[in-house]
């Protein structure tokens, strides 16, 4: 459904004329007023991305560097994850770090399952992403994929907190591009709730494109640099 913005001063078909839009912002410049225009989804995508929430859920070793990426020495409040959440309602997404067995499969679908409209899935470590050493094992899961859909696979085990912490920054990426309206926000029938997906992958269902692509973090870029507690710049 297309929306279309009523104000007196300015008719509807001028909003796709750039010409007088930009004629009518350098007018409000003259007259000492400040005025940015753009589009309101990158607007609100800019403070989705800066404000990800994420399930405090470890299951294993991985969940220690997680903990890292919280502390004096990467200190990922600086990006905005450092809220986490008890409550899946809460969280925007499940940092999952840590083996997940064929017990915890349903606790894990279920919390899912429980977390609002948008949300993502980081798969953290091996175990995570394909069972890791115990893939052999008769009890646990050879990747978090064959439960629910993940957006951005961290490999290593563990993997460091700067490879978390890319991780990170290729979900903001793909949060960014969102189309946010009638797109990662919209309400659900009942058939596609039996499906199970994502709002998003809804959408793109429905544009006719694959589903979205997962992020493999394959390594950090050498120029990858952090600040330390001690002030100095740390290459990774």
């Amino acid at each position: 459904m297309e929306m279309k913005p009523k104000i007196k001063s300015i008719p509807y078909e001028e909003w796709n004329d750039n010409e007088s839009l930009e004629r009518l912002v350098d007018e409000l410049h003259e007259g000492g007023f400040n005025v940015v225009t753009g589009q309101l989804d990158k607007l609100i995508n800019w403070g989705r991305s800066n404000s990800l929430w994420s399930l405090t859920f470890a299951t294993s070793c991985c969940g220690i560097e997680f903990m890292a990426c919280g502390c004096s020495r990467y200190d990922f409040a600086r990006f905005g994850f450092e809220v986490t959440r008890n409550s899946p309602r809460q969280a925007d997404l499940i940092m999952c770090a840590g083996t997940i067995t064929h017990k915890m499969a349903p606790a894990l679908k279920r919390l899912y399952d429980e977390m609002a409209e948008p949300k993502y899935v980081v798969a953290v470590g091996g175990c995570a992403i394909s069972g890791g050493p115990f893939k052999s094992s008769y009890h646990v899961v050879k990747g978090i994929e064959e439960i629910i859909p993940v957006d951005v696979f961290i490999p290593g085990c563990p993997p460091r907190p700067e490879a978390i912490m890319y991780g990170m920054m290729q979900l903001q990426r793909k949060v960014k591009i969102e189309k946010f309206f009638g797109g990662a926000n919209h309400k659900q029938s009942k058939d596609e709730r039996e499906l199970g997906v994502s709002n998003e992958e809804l959408t793109f269902r429905r544009l006719g494109d694959h589903r979205r692509e997962p992020i493999i973090v394959t390594d950090v870029p050498a120029d990858f640099k952090m600040e330390t507690d001690e002030g100095k710049e740390a290459a990774v």
